[in-house]
């Protein structure tokens, strides 16, 4: 059985709600409070609830939509879709919107992550008094740690004394805040943290689903990474409070990158619980969700509602949702044939299952998506394990009576076949007969000889229409012989930490000068993922069995030497749409090379004019604004609060 993490929400920083559980227990059981006192974590039952928390609270982030938006839209891997409102135009940086202060959906990281900062602050104070294992109070360390990265890779510097000192835990709402700068939260905060947690957390989980030391090996080694590359600093990016770009225990960025470089290969000689499966495929499976490549995730369970964290027939757009998914789904159900009976029909039905869920449209991958980054489309599964491409005829899931439909070139198709198709290359381009507009069809998809199925090749793609995003796609196990319950958030777990980010992180730590191992070098290490992904066992484009082995062609073509722009290119193919995207821009400063410019079609039906769009990303921009609702809540004179934000973001 698994173990679900559940919270409902910490409002301020003195209410709470805990699960509480014991070891032995498989569902951890959910006691709610509205307040805590001081003395509360001074209980060993406080403390195991408040770490209970710890996990639940994964979910506020990790699946929430916005959030998600603001890690995806306005990199080389997302733009904003037609039915994107401010929330995502706003951070495309490509003109249609402004990301201000009062619209930068990073507030969902900020507003979210202090109070549990403070949770495990007071777990830390006194969870050796009350006699909890230093395994368990090391697990609030590697929270604590965690969401400090976050914050100071979003934010720049942000606060570590919440009211009652630096790294204390504070019972009293504090209304004045001073930022300390990057390398206190580092040197602070982040670093201590997670070495405390690679030291005392198991080397298996306690609960499935839980942390170990090589989890906290992968943090620590991507946060040893990012630093590395800020005291770098090779593009001049500016940094906020302003400080000099100099460690205080006296290393420089070539000392951390040897240590990000030596953490992960560490994990991957003494992986645990942990391994790369056989097939990438398999990693994203619905019916395979939890498996031995996935080492941290924010949990979710068709199983019960109150244990999934939210309704199981209906969506809340919100967290502890888990929504993302929706964002790259475009309306495929629009989609119009003739039946058998010779009336209109939408051949294909919403349904909870993987390569279809709710459309929403609100995000759309690029024209240089499908052709550049996903350019080699026969040896390399990960295109095909990562987007839906064709779409079948699933009309029986809400309708009766209907034996086929008519198809494309006039012939029948029947349940189960392939309707609409997004080809993979645009060799037939030319050969498309597309309709004026919206068509018979009634979502411009267009004609190629010889083939039943609608078509778009990647140069007709656009703002409306789309390959879907197959990765984050819902699954479950009760729909039965009908759609299910598509408008529901998904109960899948949202995953978070991968172990194949191991061998790309060991990689970069390379490429940025770290001395290697035999047999671990920044190309060997990157050709082991590339040989997995040359093995194929299924196709999703065909839906059949296909074995095939390519992984000689895969890891052949890999270039002689790698360099950052290629570790990007293949963290893309290996992660696209999960939530890493302006992260890794932002560490290794390439968001402007990489993504200062995009092609796609308009917003309209049937619109395959491919434009090329360009973004203003400007330095000050790889900070994002600290929230509006931030300020305003503190009682500073204006020149305070106006000198507290990031300067790309002051009136």
């Amino acid at each position: 059985m698994k173990t679900i993490y559940n919270i409902k929400h910490f409002i301020g920083a003195a209410s709470i709600t805990l699960l509480l559980g014991t070891s032995c227990s498989d569902i951890l059981n959910e006691q709610p409070r509205s307040i805590y006192e001081p003395d509360f974590f001074k209980t060993e039952r406080g403390v195991e609830g408040g770490i209970t928390a710890l996990y639940a609270h994964l979910r506020d982030l990790y699946g929430q939509a916005y959030y998600y938006n603001s890690c995806q839209t306005g990199t080389d891997e997302a733009t904003y879709g037609s039915d994107a409102d401010s929330n995502f135009k706003d951070n495309d940086y490509s003109g249609v919107g402004n990301l201000t202060a009062s619209s930068s959906r990073s507030d969902v990281l900020w507003n979210s992550v202090f109070t549990y900062i403070n949770t495990a602050n007071g777990i830390i104070e006194n969870g050796s008094e009350v006699g909890v294992d230093e395994a368990l109070i090391a697990e609030a360390h590697f929270f604590r740690g965690f969401d400090y990265f976050l914050l100071v890779q979003t934010f720049g510097g942000v606060p570590l004394d919440l009211g009652a000192g630096e790294l204390k835990f504070n019972i009293t709402p504090s209304r004045v805040s001073v930022r300390n700068t990057v390398t206190d939260v580092y040197t602070k905060a982040v670093f201590p943290d997670l070495v405390n947690a690679v030291t005392y957390l198991p080397e298996n989980p306690r609960v499935t689903g839980g942390l170990t030391k090589n989890v906290a090996r992968l943090y620590l080694s991507k946060a040893y990474l990012t630093y590395a590359w800020w005291l770098e600093n090779p593009n001049d990016i500016p940094t906020y409070p302003e400080c000099q770009r100099v460690d205080p225990d006296g290393h420089d960025a070539a000392w951390y990158y040897q240590q990000a470089y030596d953490l992960a290969v560490t994990a991957i000689d003494n992986p645990g619980p942990y391994a790369l499966l056989d097939y990438f495929y398999d990693v994203n499976l619905g019916s395979n969700d939890r498996n031995k490549e996935i080492m941290l995730y924010a949990d979710h369970t068709e199983e019960d509602e109150y244990y999934n964290g939210g309704s199981l027939s209906y969506g809340s757009g919100s967290a502890p949702d888990n929504f993302s998914g929706w964002m790259m789904t475009w309306n495929y159900t629009v989609l119009q044939c003739k039946d058998s009976n010779g009336d209109n029909i939408n051949p294909l039905r919403r349904v909870a299952e993987q390569s279809y869920g709710r459309p929403w449209t609100r995000m759309c991958p690029t024209y240089e998506v499908i052709t550049n980054t996903f350019a080699d489309k026969t040896h390399d599964s990960r295109y095909d394990g990562t987007f839906v491409t064709v779409y079948r005829a699933n009309w029986s899931k809400e309708v009766s009576g209907v034996s086929y439909v008519i198809g494309a070139d006039g012939s029948q198709v029947k349940e189960g076949e392939a309707i609409l198709s997004f080809l993979p290359n645009d060799e037939d381009a030319s050969n498309i007969q597309y309709p004026e507009g919206a068509g018979d069809n009634a979502i411009g998809a267009g004609v190629l000889a010889g083939r039943s199925d609608f078509v778009i090749s990647p140069e007709g793609i656009s703002r409306r229409t789309y390959p879907g995003l197959w990765k984050l796609g819902p699954y479950r196990t009760d729909n039965g012989n009908g759609p299910g319950q598509p408008n529901a958030g998904s109960t899948r777990p949202y995953n978070i930490a991968k172990f194949s980010e191991l061998y790309l992180l060991a990689a970069e730590a390379a490429v940025k000068g770290a001395t290697t191992q035999s047999g671990k070098s920044a190309r060997e290490l990157i050709n082991v993922l590339r040989a997995r992904a040359g093995k194929w066992r299924w196709s999703n484009a065909d839906n059949v069995e296909k074995i095939a082995d390519y992984s000689a062609e895969m890891t052949n073509a890999t270039p002689a030497t790698i360099d950052i722009k290629y570790i990007l290119e293949e963290r893309s193919r290996e992660f696209y749409g999960e939530g890493y995207r302006w992260y890794d821009l932002v560490r290794t400063q390439m968001w402007n090379e990489m993504a200062g410019s995009y092609s796609i079609c308009g917003s309209a039906y049937g619109d395959h004019e491919l434009v090329k769009y360009t973004r203003t990303i400007n330095k000050e921009h790889y900070l994002r604004p600290i929230p509006q609702s931030q300020l305003d809540a503190l009682t500073m004179t204006e020149a305070e609060k106006d000198a507290y934000q990031n300067p790309g973001y002051r009136d």
